[in-house]
C-alpha cells in the first residue's frame, strides 16, 4: 500500500476499495442477546458508523466454551450466522464494508456466565474477578487443552471464519491479543506446557500459528486479518521475550499472504513497534494509544502512525462515541466525549445508538423501533 499521511485519502485493503485510512477498532459493548446472537440495535449501531474505511466488528466466540462476559457476541450456530447477516446487510446499504474479529476468551470466562469450565493452555486463573451475569465472581481454574481440545478448537475457528463470510463479512480478524486464548499460549505466565505447544517461542507460537492457517485455508488468506498486542500485561498476561516470541510467529505468519497484521497500542517510537513494520511485509493496521480525544489529537496520532509506516489507522473510542467521525475530522469539527464508561457494557440505546451527529448533516439510523436488550456492566 502506497503510504500517505492524510488519512482521508481512498485506501486499499486486497481486493477492497476503502473511501479512507480509518478503521473501526473491534470494542467489547455487551449488546447481544444472552445466546450471542446480534440483532436490530447492533444493526443500527454499525451502520451508523459506515463511514469508516473499514469496520472490525466486536469479538465474536468460535464456540460455547470461548465466551468471556454476558451478553458477547458469537458465531457458531446458524442463528448467529443469520443474527449478524443482519448486521452486515445494513453496513452495506449504508456504504460500508466489515471484518468480523474471532475471539476465544480461554481463561477469560466463567460457569456461571457459559455453564462450562474454561480451557486455556495450562491451569493458571486470571489473577482478578470476572463479571458474570450474577456479578463479579473470583474466577475460576481452567481446565488445560488437551491435544484434542487444541485440534477442535482450531477447526472451531475456521468453521466460524466460514460462517462469518456466509453472515456477509469481507473477512475476519482472528484475536490473538490482551490476554485471550491464543494469547495466552503466547504468553509466559500463562502457558507453562512442556509438550509441542509450549516452552520454547516456536512451540508458544504454534497454537496462534495453527489457528490463522485453518482460517486462512477455510476462507482464503485475502480474507484474514490477526491482531497482536506485543508487551501487553492485559488480563494478566506477561511476555518475558516479546522481541523473540513476535518474530517468531511473524516468522511462521508472513508467508501466508495475510489481508493485515493490527498491532494494539501501537506506539511508533516503541523498539517493537519499529521491529515488526520492518519485518511485516504486508498491511499493518496501527492502533495508536489516545489518551487526549479531541479532533486535533485524534487527526495528530492519526498523521503520526501514517508516517511511521503504518497502512491504516484503526480508532476506537473516537467511533464509539462519533458516528459521523470521518465527517467531523475532516471539517475540523469537535468531537462527542465519551460518555460514563458504565454505559459502555450495558444493554440499550444508551451510550450506543445515541450519539449525535453535526446538526446539518444526515441523521443517523432511528433506533427507536430496536429493543433494549438486558445488560450487565463489565469493568
Amino acid at each position: 500500500m502506497t503510504q500517505t499521511t492524510d488519512f482521508l485519502a481512498p485506501a486499499r485493503l486486497g481486493r477492497l476499495a476503502l473511501p479512507n485510512h480509518l478503521v473501526m477498532a473491534p470494542l467489547t459493548r455487551n449488546r447481544a442477546e444472552a445466546d450471542g446472537t446480534p440483532g436490530g440495535l447492533m444493526a443500527t449501531h454499525y451502520a451508523q458508523r459506515a463511514t469508516a474505511g473499514l469496520i472490525i466488528a466486536e469479538g465474536s466466540t468460535p464456540n460455547a466454551v470461548g465466551q468471556t462476559y454476558p451478553n458477547i457476541t458469537a458465531i457458531h450456530t446458524d442463528r448467529h450466522r443469520e443474527g449478524w447477516r443482519q448486521v452486515t446487510d445494513a453496513v452495506r446499504a449504508a456504504g460500508g464494508r466489515m471484518f468480523l474479529q474471532l475471539q476465544h476468551g480461554g481463561r477469560v470466562g466463567h460457569p456461571a456466565t457459559t455453564g462450562l469450565t474454561p480451557v486455556a493452555p495450562s491451569p493458571v486463573p486470571l489473577p482478578e474477578t470476572i463479571f458474570t451475569p450474577g456479578g463479579h465472581r473470583q474466577a475460576v481454574v481452567p481446565r488445560e487443552m488437551t491435544a484434542d481440545d487444541i485440534r477442535a478448537t482450531v477447526a472451531d475457528f475456521a468453521a466460524a471464519a466460514r460462517r462469518a463470510v456466509e453472515a456477509g463479512f469481507e473477512g475476519v480478524e482472528v484475536h490473538s491479543a490482551n490476554g485471550m486464548l491464543l494469547h495466552q499460549f503466547l504468553a509466559d505466565n500463562t502457558n507453562r506446557r512442556t509438550d509441542g505447544y509450549g516452552g520454547t517461542v516456536t512451540r508458544r507460537v504454534r497454537f496462534a500459528a495453527e489457528v490463522t492457517e485453518a482460517v486462512a485455508d477455510a476462507i482464503g488468506a485475502d480474507r484474514v486479518g490477526i491482531r497482536i498486542s506485543p508487551a501487553s500485561t492485559v488480563n494478566g498476561v506477561r511476555e518475558d521475550d516479546t522481541a523473540g516470541l513476535y518474530a517468531a510467529l511473524l516468522a511462521r505468519l508472513k508467508g501466508l499472504d495475510l489481508a493485515y497484521l493490527h498491532l494494539v497500542r501501537s506506539d511508533p517510537a516503541a523498539d517493537w513497534y519499529r521491529r515488526i513494520r520492518a519485518d511485516w511485509p504486508g498491511v499493518l493496521i496501527g492502533n495508536p494509544d489516545l489518551t487526549d480525544l479531541t479532533t486535533e489529537a485524534v487527526a495528530r496520532a492519526s498523521r503520526r502512525m501514517l508516517a511511521a509506516g503504518a497502512d491504516l489507522v484503526a480508532l476506537g473510542r473516537p467511533f464509539l462515541a462519533n458516528p459521523d467521525l470521518v465527517e467531523r475530522l475532516r471539517l475540523g469539527a469537535p468531537l462527542n466525549p465519551v460518555r460514563d464508561r458504565y454505559f459502555m457494557y450495558v444493554g440499550g440505546t444508551d451510550g450506543y445508538n445515541d450519539y449525535p451527529a453535526l446538526a446539518g448533516q444526515a441523521s443517523a439510523p432511528s433506533s427507536d423501533s430496536m429493543v433494549a436488550l438486558d445488560g450487565a456492566r463489565v469493568a
